[in-house]
């Protein structure tokens, strides 16, 4: 199915609720007060409201200091409201929305009984509807009060324990890059068709809350063997707003003189309707980003990453009907980079520079039946191109002491995905408990074409003299293409108030891995005693990933002849030539290998054990362990003996990964306006290092070396992590606290052709220490075109203590700096002005 064909199925599908809908559909507001039982305000309340025509989760409002909350375009139809907070007993109430607005008070009553999931979660809940391995969130408050490095939701996700960002940029969740894991935005994929890269980014205003799985067990999600990130965005409102943020640009100081901007970062966010009747609803979200971000051990000015972007989300919301709901998105996300990889030891003249263009556009329809029942079905289309170069034509020369000349490797790729998901959440039956079922399916077709071509690099020892050379043969044209089927089953039987079970089966076939993948799920949650201040939960599930575009296509990618000299510069023996071939391992531990894929598909087998306890009223803790261990993934091996029957560059498919985590988080409000997330995390990763990630995404490596076993680049056995929210008495600034400390990352030492020293990944940078600090304040002026909207000044101070935490080292040991720690990081800050509604 082509982009232009889901783009036609979109317009059929607009174009059939005007013809049939003519009555006006009005829209309401939920709105009201939290108090407790002396009628005081309560503030900072989480209340969340769950409805059929809602996402999934529900909506989630906090109250302010007056206890106050609000949910605007609520649509006519039946809800429940959920209110908790810290210290008191969460109170739930349904609710009948009609055409009047709704105004309630609800009082909370203290000695707690609060059963929500500790953590930085929002969401207040019963045992009853829960999962055994919830989501942890982040709400786009928080993600603004927080001090990220920039507003971009892949910059708040390492403050959730358990998931780690490595040097090179990418997210790892249960020890697994975010390659191996999925991203769904509004229940859709997003993320490089050909590679799994998080590289689809959504603007912070557009989105709703942020969740991340280490453990989906629900059977609905497939597709990833580490984590699952799921975005939710904002529906439009029936009312005309906007939001603008970071107006001001940063300007960039050097020596105590202005060189320039660092960054231009405005951002703004449209809504309101497009019909009086309110029927049709929109709302736009543009981030636009031209940043210049400082690589310490660089000389200025040649040491920056240059990036322009520009996001684009729109929406559009058409109400059918009471019970009838269209929603059409559309993501445009293109991205220059220029310099992407440079560091202390890579100048921007061996670098790599990154482009990509791309779209997508998707609708969701959500319909409730008469007997309740809810059938959501999601159509997506993607268009995604991508494409990677160096600086110049020169060969590439690696020295002890890093990179010179240019980078190797071009390559380009034009990609496009069609998705369709469509499920069905029978009405609740009461059979020994209460019994929700869902059953669907999806299909999904992903293909790319492209090419990789590369010249020459020179492996150079420490006097220069050449040690290695590769060239490379072959036109690099490649492409692939692959379709799956799934289908579900789910039920969540809630036996009684203080037991709730969780089961499902998912079946994938894919085209390019295994025929009959069968994933089943289990998960429990029970609250011992009748108090309810602890919750046990627990869960065990196979996950099948997808079978990556770059796998299907592997042997297209250009060979590598390898020719080695003496000291002298002498040729040692012949140039050898390593073919790429697919290999796999039989029965008998004998390899097999072949111009094509064996059609294997990696997964994944995940189980844990989580309690939660409210040690006081107002301080709740988590304990969890988590193990993990991923199968038939695929690594990159170059063999030039040992059974080969001549020299190859062989894909194989039997890698193993493994991940064992455990958690301690301690969540408090020690008053109504405070909150404060403390977690420390003990975790080892081990696995295969050549993964096809590893050595191909996002730049290919100019070096592959031999596969071993060992710690994998996420590996940080202990780590701290801290953030809170308060309001200080100067002028009543919120302050928003980062404290992340945790073990070094792994490394290795190698020498002068680049290979292996010792046990790969044994040495460690040292421990990392950062507090970074954000102060913001609202505030109004009285200028005719803002005078009904707040503004927020913000100051960010990143790396508060100004310690070095080093990005580099030399790890050649031929180099003279051999051992020696670089990139020291440096103090900065950042600032900015936001209109806010």
């Amino acid at each position: 199915m082509k982009l232009g064909a889901v783009l036609s199925i979109l317009i059929f599908f607009l174009g059939i609720p005007v013809s049939v809908v003519s009555s006006p559909e009005t829209r309401t507001a939920i709105q009201g007060d939290v108090v407790n039982e002396q009628n005081t305000p309560i503030a900072e309340a989480v209340c969340t409201l769950t409805g059929p025509l809602l996402p999934t989760g529900g909506v989630t409002r906090k109250t302010d200091s007056r206890g106050e909350f609000k949910f605007e375009n609520a649509l006519p139809g039946k809800y429940r409201l959920s209110c908790a907070a810290m210290g008191f007993y969460p109170v739930k109430k349904d609710l009948e929305v009609a055409e009047e607005p709704i105004l309630l008070q609800l009082k909370l009553s203290a000695e707690v009984r609060l059963r929500q999931t500790v953590g930085v979660t929002e969401a207040a809940s019963t045992v009853v509807p829960e999962q055994g391995a919830p989501p942890d969130t982040l709400s786009t408050q928080q993600m603004t009060d927080l001090p990220l490095t920039e507003q971009k939701f892949k910059a708040a996700l390492p403050i959730l324990p358990g998931v780690i960002r490595t040097p090179d940029g990418r997210i790892n969740i249960k020890g697994l890059p975010e390659n191996q894991g999925l991203m769904l935005v509004n229940s859709a994929e997003a993320v490089d068709p050909v590679t799994g890269s998080f590289s689809i980014d959504v603007p912070v205003q557009a989105i709703e809350s942020l969740q991340v799985y280490k453990n989906a067990y629900a059977a609905e999600y497939g597709g990833f063997t580490g984590g699952l990130t799921a975005l939710y965005t904002r529906p439009p409102s029936s009312r005309w707003e906007y939001e603008v943020q970071d107006i001001p640009p940063n300007p960039r100081l050097k020596n105590g003189q202005l060189v320039g901007l660092a960054n231009v970062n405005p951002k703004l966010y449209v809504t309101g309707p497009l019909l009086r009747s309110g029927r049709l609803n929109f709302s736009e979200a543009v981030a636009f980003d031209i940043d210049k971000q400082p690589v310490r051990g660089l000389p200025w000015p040649k040491n920056e990453i240059k990036t322009r972007d520009l996001n684009s989300f729109t929406s559009l919301q058409y109400i059918v009907s009471d019970n009838h709901l269209i929603t059409v998105n559309a993501n445009v996300f293109p991205l220059r980079r220029q310099f992407a990889n440079i560091s202390s030891l890579i100048p921007q003249s061996a670098s790599s520079d990154y482009d990509q263009n791309g779209f997508s556009v998707s609708l969701a329809d959500r319909y409730v039946t008469k007997s309740g029942g809810v059938l959501s079905t999601v159509l997506q289309g993607t268009e995604f191109d991508s494409g990677g170069h160096g600086q110049g034509p020169a060969d590439m020369r690696i020295t002890p002491d890093g990179y010179d000349g240019n980078f190797f490797n071009t390559f380009n790729r034009q990609s496009n995905q069609e998705e369709l998901r469509t499920n069905y959440s029978l009405p609740a039956k009461n059979w020994h408990g209460k019994h929700e079922l869902t059953l669907g399916g999806s299909f999904l077709r992903r293909a790319f074409e492209g090419s990789s071509l590369s010249h020459g690099i020179d492996l150079l020892r420490s006097d220069g003299s050449l040690a290695e050379r590769i060239d490379f043969a072959g036109q690099g044209r490649m492409s692939a293409s692959g379709n799956e089927a799934n289908l579900f089953i789910q039920n969540h039987w809630s036996i009684n108030e203080r037991v709730g079970v969780d089961g499902g089966l998912r079946y994938s076939a894919q085209s390019l891995g295994g025929k009959a993948n069968l994933a089943p799920r289990f998960g429990i949650v029970f609250s011992p005693g009748k108090s309810g201040r602890t919750i046990i939960r627990s869960g065990l599930g196979i996950f099948y990933d997808h079978v990556p575009l770059l796998a299907a296509d592997f042997a297209a990618n250009p060979a590598r002849q390898v020719s080695l000299f003496n000291s002298s510069g002498v040729l040692v023996g012949p140039s050898v030539m390593f073919n790429n071939m697919y290999g796999a391992w039989t029965a008998q531990r004998t390899p097999l290998y072949s111009q094509r894929p064996f059609g294997t598909t990696p997964y994944n087998l995940t189980w844990n054990v989580e309690g939660n306890h409210e040690l006081r009223p107002n301080i709740a803790l988590r304990v969890g362990f988590v193990f993990s261990r991923s199968y038939n993934q695929f690594f990159v091996e170059p063999q030039s003996s040992s059974g080969a029957a001549a020299p190859m560059m062989v894909l194989f498919n039997n890698g193993s990964a493994q991940y064992h985590e455990l958690e301690f988080t301690l969540h408090t409000r020690p008053t109504p306006g405070t909150e404060w997330n403390i977690s420390y995390v003990n975790s080892r990763a081990q696995g295969d290092l050549n993964t096809l990630s590893q050595i191909y995404v996002p730049f290919e490596q100019p070096v592959i070396r031999p596969n071993f076993h060992g710690s994998l680049p996420s590996d940080i056995p202990h780590r701290l992590i801290t953030w809170g929210r308060f309001q200080t008495h100067f002028w009543g600034i919120l302050a928003s606290p980062l404290l992340d400390y945790h073990s070094g990352f792994p490394f290795s030492w190698v020498d002068e052709r680049q290979n292996y020293v010792g046990l790969p990944n044994s040495r460690r940078f040292p421990r990392f220490l950062s507090l970074d600090l954000k102060l913001s304040k609202e505030f109004r002026l009285p200028l005719p075109w803002i005078k009904n909207h707040k503004l927020r000044g913000a100051l960010t101070i990143f790396n508060v203590t100004d310690r070095a935490n080093p990005r580099d080292v030399y790890n050649n040991i031929t180099s003279p700096f051999f051992r020696r720690f670089t990139g020291m990081q440096h103090r900065f800050l950042d600032t900015g002005i936001d209109i806010v509604y």
